[in-house]
């Protein structure tokens, strides 16, 4: 459950400044971690939904847009199955974020992209938690198994996927959209997704 603690500085322009200087970061690059700081994420002040995703893939890299890749296609599709009118509402009511800001690179057989390392996580998590507290979101999304366990701790996507959990936020875990991933190839699964999806309906409904 999100901790969101002191509220002093949750105003515009502290949030304005927040954002400005996570895109300066290049601690990562800095650390060698990274080959390049592109620190990626989109949103405004008041969006009543927070999504995290654990990193931005090459796509991402290049357009500075959060989920703007294949992947970032099939979660617009799940969007619209969630309510939202368009892909376009769903951006503007939610706060794109995820656990690392930069592109990790690739794997060194170049069949899909590296997980984020702890320490780039680790660098990372003071902006996540800024977010928390400033925003104040109604409800949060975390995207694919390391943002379920930042906000869960550990568990299988069966048992978290298709639930919600907690008030303020109000969680509801989705699996990962890529391509690459085998977990929706079962259909419990995409019943679980189904029900996942309306959950997050019925949220929309209830604040709109």
């Amino acid at each position: 459950m999100a901790c969101y603690g002191d509220l002093s500085s949750a105003t515009p322009a502290a949030f304005a400044a927040h954002q400005a200087a996570c895109r300066r970061c290049t601690v990562c690059a800095d650390q060698g971690i990274i080959a390049e700081a592109t620190p990626t994420f989109s949103g405004e002040w008041g969006a009543k939904f927070l999504l995290v995703g654990q990193a931005p893939g090459p796509v991402e890299r290049e357009s500075r847009r959060p989920f703007s890749g294949r992947a970032g296609k099939e979660l617009d599709r799940w969007m619209l199955r969630a309510g939202f009118e368009s892909a376009e509402e769903f951006r503007r009511v939610t706060y794109i974020a995820a656990l690392m800001r930069c592109f990790p690179g690739r794997n060194p057989r170049g069949t899909g992209d590296l997980r984020p390392p702890p320490a780039g996580i680790a660098n990372c998590a003071h902006w996540l938690d800024a977010e928390l507290r400033m925003l104040r979101p109604r409800v949060l999304i975390p995207v694919g198994q390391l943002a379920i366990v930042r906000f869960l701790g550990h568990g299988s996507l069966e048992s978290r996927v298709g639930k919600k959990f907690g008030e303020r936020p109000v969680m509801v875990p989705l699996p990962h959209p890529s391509g690459q991933s085998r977990w929706l190839n079962d259909p419990e699964n995409r019943e679980r997704l189904t029900h996942a999806l309306a959950l997050i309906s019925q949220l929309r409904r209830r604040l709109a």
